[in-house]
């Protein structure tokens, strides 16, 4: 541990190692069990616009919560509560592993078990993003905020091809290894000396409770990058029809589909080490538009591609821009936001979020049910594209901002 801290000095920060390693084993166990509850749905019913109603079942919690998960977030113990959420998520896996091996589990056990798995994750993301940032000084945010998103995105990497791996299996051993993963996460967590919060447990009436909402409203960085990230991911978001792209156009197996959900990660591990190493210093209102841009095109590409590979490098490259976007805004928002209220912004955040992944998960899977996988991706390729457009102009502040300190 000595001479792993002399090469990467914020582990020094007290519990940060336990920290980042929780946040990789809830990642592996987030992936495999998304492999495995798409590919087993899509095997029941053929219908692309059940995984519309997955992502649906994700989002509804964040959305309709997120001034209680705000202030959960704030109001209780980080650590503690974080864990607790692993721990529900392990038990929602072993929930699956149960069903499956005794035959009942049936697509309404999917849409209720992914329900609850949403409620947990509902009040898991705030809490994450807010407790990541008492585990570091100031000083090492930026670099934490890159360190964090590569764990997930290697675990992003490993997890969709290991849960395709133990598909091919059994189903039971995907949900089984995904139910230890969480709850060996949460164990991590209790292993944290109490972090040195700062939050104020104050009255919790209107005021307090919609405290992040009025702090975005308040700053028009903040809410561009976020209202940015929101409508792109609403419309150019692929990941959903992963599935319905391996069975029926690329016609490959549940292998190839765990090879192309982690294309995503593995660009986003190049570019998260790339950023450790420089980090963005300057232009970082542009470089945002810019990689969103790209990210747009990569997705209109792989829209029409035939070609695993091709599909595999698309997809690759979707990631590693995502990622960029991803560090900018999680830096600019922690670094500028009081702690007292981080959980509360950060429970927008999420939400906002939340609404680009797995609403845009439900908008993709409702349209390729009406007309076709294909033109569902590429309309929304083309629109992301349109939002980048209208952003620029928008949000002159955003394009101009420099330093993510501004």
């Amino acid at each position: 541990m000595t001479s792993l801290n002399r090469h990467w000095p914020i582990l020094r920060n007290t519990g940060y190692g336990s920290f980042l390693s929780a946040l990789f084993c809830n990642g592996l166990a987030m992936q495999i069990q998304t492999v495995a509850v798409g590919w087993q749905l899509y095997e029941m019913t053929g219908d692309p616009m059940d995984l519309g109603y997955i992502g649906l079942s994700q989002f509804a919690p964040a959305f309709a919560l997120f001034l209680v998960t705000g202030a959960a977030a704030d109001r209780f113990p980080r650590r503690v509560l974080m864990a607790g959420c692993l721990a529900v998520m392990g038990i929602v896996s072993a929930c699956f592993l149960a069903l499956t091996w005794s035959g009942y589990l049936t697509p309404c056990y999917v849409f209720v078990l992914s329900g609850i798995f949403g409620l947990t994750r509902a009040f898991y993301n705030p809490v994450r993003q807010s407790l990541a940032t008492n585990m570091v000084v100031a000083a090492d945010l930026p670099k934490a905020m890159a360190i964090n998103s590569s764990s997930f995105k290697i675990a992003m990497v490993l997890g969709p091809v290991l849960g395709g791996v133990l598909f091919g299996i059994s189903a039971e051993s995907a949900y089984g290894v995904a139910a230890g993963c969480s709850l060996m996460g949460a164990g991590l967590l209790l292993r944290i000396p109490r972090p040195a919060e700062r939050a104020k447990v104050g009255k919790q009436d209107w005021q307090a409770m919609t405290a992040g909402l009025r702090y975005m409203w308040r700053n028009p960085v903040v809410l561009g990058a976020t209202t940015l990230d929101l409508f792109v991911g609403l419309f150019g978001g692929a990941i959903a029809l992963l599935p319905v792209y391996a069975s029926d156009i690329l016609e490959t197996d549940a292998t190839g589909l765990g090879v192309l959900r982690a294309a995503p990660a593995v660009g986003g591990v190049l570019i998260g080490l790339w950023l450790m190493r420089a980090p963005i210093q300057r232009k970082a209102g542009r470089t945002m538009f810019v990689t969103v841009a790209i990210f747009a095109l990569a997705t209109l590409v792989f829209a029409f591609s035939s070609s695993l590979w091709l599909s595999v490098v698309c997809l690759a490259v979707i990631g590693g821009s995502d990622m960029i976007s991803v560090v900018i805004r999680q830096t600019m928002v922690q670094l500028n936001t009081p702690d007292e209220v981080r959980g509360r912004v950060n429970a927008v955040n999420v939400m906002f979020i939340g609404a680009s992944n797995e609403l845009g998960a439900f908008r993709a899977g409702t349209m390729a049910a009406f007309v076709g996988p294909v033109a569902a991706v590429a309309g929304g390729a083309v629109a992301a594209l349109i939002v980048c457009g209208v952003w620029v102009r928008l949000f002159p502040q955003l394009r101009q901002m420099d330093s993510l300190q501004d």
